[in-house]
């Protein structure tokens, strides 16, 4: 198992299935918990559940690095302000409201905007294999919502709750693209640990101004049990093996595999929830697939002559 583990560590175009996985069951939680659980104060507590679950074992590698930190707080503040607090106080606000349709639709633009804001801020260029990549599986998320029928695509309506969504998942473009900036002489466990810091003191006076709106903080063992998932999963592991993703493979890969959030959140959908499968699912996770693979799948290199 240990080998295993180290041989995804090593190759992580393996591990680019994982924080699609969770984030679908985020998605799914987050809809089931839009109408109880106020918005801000779920991004408060999914990151209050992850950065306590790491702290015990970054602590003292981020006392010794506290040198480091303090030279690259700009760094720091910004992966803060975008991924964790931007992209999921946004995300969760809409999804008060947005359907389920237009969700995953506009989430999938995370591929695209990837690129773009990478060519903005002069990080990485975006290759030709990648736009197939990217157009391939944009078109199979577009058929899945359009239930096989492009024309009713029109009649998808972009109001308040949708530009809330792409402005999130532009937050989360940035953040992706900033992690390639990250110094290598930073743990990636402590910059992670210090970002989900900066975000929370980014969301804190959000939350004031929320609670003191009057809003009130579910404490059922369903609620909590959710947090729990979102804060482990969602959040501390999906991370670290994005973040492990982008240092490796770049941010124009890692993020073409957000489609696959469309396909797990189809497929939670119908285990759990028992919606049928259709043949514009099966068409559309056929493209979304291809898309991934013809992005991240590399040509076996040709031995040299000698």
């Amino acid at each position: 198992m240990r080998r295993l583990l180290l041989a995804l560590w090593a190759h992580p175009v393996w591990l680019l299935w994982l924080p699609p996985a969770f984030w679908a069951g985020n998605l799914v939680l987050g809809r089931a918990l839009g109408p109880v659980f106020p918005p801000v104060s779920l991004a408060v507590g999914r990151w209050v559940v992850a950065l306590a679950a790491l702290s015990p074992f970054v602590w003292r590698q981020a006392w010794r690095e506290r040198a480091l930190l303090a030279r690259h707080w700009r760094l720091i503040t910004a992966c803060g302000a975008f991924g964790i607090a931007g992209y999921n106080a946004l995300g969760y606000l809409a999804l008060q409201t947005v359907p389920a349709a237009s969700v995953a639709f506009l989430n999938s633009t995370l591929p695209l905007m990837v690129p773009l804001a990478a060519l903005v801020l002069g990080v990485e260029r975006i290759t030709g294999k990648a736009l197939l990549g990217i157009a391939i599986s944009f078109v199979g998320v577009a058929w899945i919502v359009a239930r096989g029928d492009l024309a009713s695509l029109a009649a998808l309506r972009f109001d308040g709750g949708e530009l809330l969504v792409l402005l999130a998942v532009a937050n989360y473009a940035v953040y992706s693209v900033l992690l390639r900036c990250k110094p290598a002489a930073i743990s990636p466990l402590v910059f992670l640990a210090a970002t989900m810091a900066a975000g929370l003191a980014v969301l804190m006076p959000f939350w004031v101004f929320e609670l003191a709106r009057g809003a009130q903080i579910p404490t059922d063992p369903t609620s909590l049990g959710a947090v729990l998932y979102i804060g482990i999963f969602a959040s501390l592991f999906a991370f670290i093996l994005w973040n492990r993703c982008v240092a490796m493979l770049g941010a124009t890969v890692t993020g073409v595999s957000f489609h696959l959030v469309a396909l797990f959140t189809a497929l939670l959908a119908f285990l759990l929830l028992q919606e049928p499968v259709r043949a514009f699912h099966l068409a559309g996770i056929a493209l979304i697939l291809l898309g991934f693979f013809v992005t991240t799948l590399r040509p076996a290199r040709r031995p040299q002559p000698g």
